[in-house]
């Protein structure tokens, strides 16, 4: 398991860094943090965001889903803290195919 670096914006642009990623990773989240999964490989990645919490009306909704083979890319995100974050105020994602997928995390202003 990783910790991912969160990458901030800013008004005159951000240079973002990908990362392979790891079976889990986990990064600090303040509920202003996206996920972007990109996927060069040849199976599709399915990415899981295990919500800690249910909502309000009580169902467990999670994040996270595939990501497409060759090209695809999806942000995820972003993720309520009371819902999505551990006792160390991270987020973990889990990733189904690690072969060529990167990963991104990036704070929103």
């Amino acid at each position: 398991m990783a910790t991912l670096t969160v990458q901030s914006t800013a008004l005159t642009g951000l240079a973002v860094t990908y990362a392979a990623v790891a079976s889990s990773d986990v990064f600090a989240n303040d509920g202003r943090t996206v996920l972007h999964v990109k996927n060069a490989g040849g199976s599709p990645d399915t990415v899981g965001i295990d919500s800690l919490v249910a909502c309000n009306q009580g169902s467990d909704h999670d994040g996270g889903g595939s990501v497409p083979a060759t090209t695809g890319d999806r942000i995820f995100g972003p993720f309520d803290p009371a819902r999505f974050n551990n006792s160390n105020g991270q987020v973990t994602v889990t990733h189904s195919f690690l072969t060529s997928v990167t990963c991104a995390v990036i704070r929103l202003p």
